[in-house]
């Protein structure tokens, strides 16, 4: 892990490149997404195909793409007590969060007297992309379909990776059952993405599409707005650790290597603290746990490529570097934790106290784990249950509130010279 801190002569330049653009933005990944895009718009299933032969090992015909009732039956037999009891738990946290969440219609009178709202209808049908790969995230499945099925989305289309054998995990294909998919294809990758966004002979169009996945699959949801509406970018994990002098150093270092383990070796993890002390402690600790941790490889590498622990002068100094760097997760380990936390205004979730760690995010406290990344916090926030929802404007005039408005519509029409709009309006009440 690099270390910085604020007395290095070259610090300011240090922060530029940890704030430096995430695989997000890699050009190399942009350029070989495309190219995926355009085979699949191209050619449809045949297309997804040859990609998911080429990228998962997979030889499958269009008829095996779709998992089937009894593929779902026999997941549902090998799941034991204990995962259904997790699924539950998890399950009735997120929908009791999500259902708090939604939007509800309503109407007003404005100063014509017309009744003028909105009202919220669900996407008919939406497409939901769940990673696999070295860790099939079981969990995803949850933090998407269940808010989703809250939503009253009719139809819920999940794309997900399968193994050499063409396989799903069974525990991913019971959680995806149990939150309320009504279509699971073993299609991943961009080839996924734009399956769901173009439409192919087998797996029709959606209108949205939801889901984190790696810089392939949130570069792919990135093109194909337009196409498609998208919730968000939520890419490779992130965690950043803001801690003064009173936090656990021992439970940091397990934050910052829990995130880390994903695999794919663009995680990012940062710790930034006021305490010379803690950092010392902190980078001690993460050398004495990680030869204890089954995925040590896979977060060595992330490690080594992406890791930070940054000492900084302040903590306001500390929060405006959250803020700057927008991190998909923020841990807040600090006196007064509630008080700092209300100042990161770019952070995808904020967890606060020593007692508050992002694993309870990742699976069972109720908000979804599905957060933006590489800096896209600035912008985006997480995913709720109200980005399963249509809004609609809704206007109702009669003929005493049209009346009324009149006169400011024939001036606005006047000063743009589009007169029939003037006249759809005044040929009412002649």
């Amino acid at each position: 892990m690099r270390v910085i801190r604020h007395t290095d002569a070259d610090f300011a330049a240090k922060l530029r490149e940890v704030a430096a653009p995430s695989s997000l933005f890699d050009p190399v990944v942009e350029k070989r997404t495309q190219a995926i895009l355009d085979e699949v718009r191209a050619r449809g299933d045949d297309a997804v195909l040859e990609l998911t032969e080429r990228f998962d090992g997979a030889k499958l015909i269009a008829d095996q793409l779709a998992v089937t009732r009894e593929e779902l039956l026999a997941a549902s037999l090998k799941a034991d007590e204990s995962l259904r009891a997790a699924v539950t738990e998890a399950g009735n946290n997120i929908a009791a969060f999500a259902r708090k969440s939604l939007r509800k219609d309503w109407r007003m009178k404005n100063s014509h007297g017309a009744n003028v709202g909105e009202k919220f209808d669900p996407f008919q049908r939406v497409g939901i992309y769940i990673p696999g790969g070295t860790a099939p995230l079981v969990s995803t499945a949850l933090m998407t379909i269940t808010l989703a099925k809250v939503a009253g989305c009719r139809e819920i289309v999940v794309c997900t990776p399968c193994g050499r054998d063409g396989g799903i995990n069974p525990a991913l294909l019971f959680a995806a059952r149990a939150a309320g998919a009504t279509e699971i294809y073993r299609v991943g990758g961009a080839q996924a993405i734009a399956a769901l966004a173009y439409g192919t002979k087998t797996i029709r169009r959606v209108q949205k599409v939801f889901g984190p996945g790696n810089a392939y699959v949130v570069t792919a949801k990135r093109f194909l707005v337009g196409h498609v509406a998208i919730d968000l970018l939520p890419g490779p994990s992130e965690v950043l650790v803001l801690a003064d002098d009173t936090a656990n150093p021992r439970f940091a270092a397990a934050d910052l290597l829990a995130q880390a383990e994903h695999g794919s070796g663009h995680e990012r993890v940062w710790l930034v603290t006021t305490s010379s002390k803690l950092l010392k402690a902190v980078e001690k600790e993460v050398a004495k746990q990680i030869p204890k941790l089954a995925r040590r490889e896979f977060i060595k590498r992330a490690l080594d490529n992406n890791s930070w622990l940054i000492q900084v002068k302040s903590l306001e100094d500390a929060v405006a570097l959250v803020n700057r760097l927008a991190p998909e997760h923020c841990e807040v380990m600090t006196r007064d934790a509630s008080g700092v936390g209300r100042g990161i205004v770019t952070a995808g979730a904020i967890f606060l106290g020593n007692y508050s760690p992002t694993v309870l995010g990742d699976y069972v406290a109720g908000p979804s784990h599905t957060l933006p990344t590489g800096g896209a916090g600035a912008s985006f926030p997480g995913l709720t249950v109200d980005q399963f929802q249509r809004r609609t404007s809704v206007v109702e005039y009669n003929r005493a509130s049209l009346k009324k408005a009149l006169g400011a519509v024939e001036k606005f029409a006047e000063m743009e010279g589009l007169g029939a709009h003037g006249k759809s309006a005044e040929v009412r009440l002649k």
